[in-house]
């Protein structure tokens, strides 16, 4: 078996063409881990906004993977991927020039998929998946599994993610560029030292979306005592987790490839892959009931967090109502988006249980 922390691998794509443009050989890479025997059915785990492999930084992989944890590696082949210009993959802070920085091409997250799926099918020799599971930007690729290709995987389960991107969103999206774009060390992305000053304002206006109202007002406490305050808070959980192992032009990378997020236009945005307009011929025209309702055909669990301000349990519960073979079930917490995130053991300890029962239905 697998030991608790593998190490990272990369698989070179050769030539990848992606919405933005095309990484020529020896620069396309995406990142991954693989945990548990490779004979039990292969579960998929891609990381989040934030999200890396090695655990550096803000949130890893790790925090699900585990004897007693919501995937078990002597019962599954687990395999996690980063996302790209997630500082592993191709990233504006890792590729050479003409494509570092901020000219790194517009990525998607059908580009990412396409590419996790190359890596399961080529080096990882896969003929199935049995679930795909995400938190946050990592559940909106587990919509995308599904939709892109409903006859390799199984089941599906996105916490805390929706099949597109909500509108409102893509409010704070926006705001987050233009703190970021605004700062006085970004320089347009060709800065020459870390931006600290972007980002520094970038995670404070981020972490206000986070969490929740109500995590503020009751559950700051929780972090140890080790906050007075909420200035407290801010300098040492995501100042010092942002500035500590990310890049101010991977972050807007990554915003725009949250922003673009819609099952229901994967043939407009950078679907390269001849077969899978042939497959997906009903999607492009963005009516995504008819993407949810049509194409989907993988079991859901769909969990939505109960104050989540990204996703909404009332975006969640308009997708499955067109969904054929899926159910919500909700994850009543304080603590915003980030219930998902594995911060909070009551959380952890619910999505465990149901995410488990899930998995063993027929």
């Amino acid at each position: 078996m697998a030991s608790v922390h593998p190490e990272v691998l990369f698989y070179h794509h050769g030539e990848f063409s992606m919405a933005g443009g095309t990484l020529p050989d020896a620069i396309s890479i995406t990142a991954y881990r693989t945990y548990g025997d490779s004979k039990n059915p292969a579960i998929v785990f891609p990381t989040c906004y934030t999200g890396r492999l090695d655990n550096f930084g803000c949130i890893g992989q790790d925090y699900m993977i585990g004897k007693n944890k919501v995937l078990d590696p002597s019962k599954y082949y687990i395999v996690t991927f980063g996302l790209f210009s997630n500082g592993e993959s191709s990233s504006p802070s890792n590729t050479p020039a003409p494509y570092d920085g901020p000219y790194f091409p517009l990525v998607t997250y059908e580009d990412n998929i396409r590419a996790q799926h190359a890596v399961l099918t080529k080096k990882l020799g896969l003929k199935k998946v049995y679930a795909v599971i995400g938190f946050s930007m990592g559940a909106q690729q587990a919509y995308y599994w599904a939709a892109m290709y409903p006859d390799f995987i199984d089941k599906f389960i996105p916490l805390c993610g929706t099949a597109r991107t909500p509108d409102h969103s893509k409010a704070m999206i926006s705001g987050l560029k233009s703190v970021m774009n605004n700062s006085v060390d970004f320089h347009g992305g060709h800065y020459t030292r870390q931006a600290t000053q972007g980002i520094r304002s970038y995670c404070r206006v981020f972490s206000t979306w986070t969490y929740s109202q109500e995590f503020y007002r009751k559950k700051l406490y929780l972090f140890g005592g080790k906050y007075n305050d909420v200035e407290d808070f801010l300098k040492g959980d995501w100042e010092a987790g942002y500035l500590s192992a990310w890049d101010a032009n991977d972050l807007i990378v990554l915003l725009e490839t949250w922003n673009l997020g819609d099952i229901s236009k994967l043939n407009i945005h950078s679907t390269k892959d001849s077969s899978l307009r042939t497959q997906n011929e009903k999607v492009g025209n963005g009516n995504l009931e008819e993407a949810l309702s049509k194409i989907i055909r993988p079991k859901g669990l769909v969990m939505p967090g109960s104050k989540d301000l990204f996703f909404t349990p009332e975006d969640n519960a308009e997708e499955v109502s067109h969904l054929k073979n899926a159910k919500m079930v909700v994850i009543e917490s304080d603590w915003g988006h980030q219930c998902g995130a594995g911060l909070n053991e009551a959380d952890h300890a619910f999505i465990k249980k149901e995410v488990h029962k899930f998995l063993e239905e027929k």
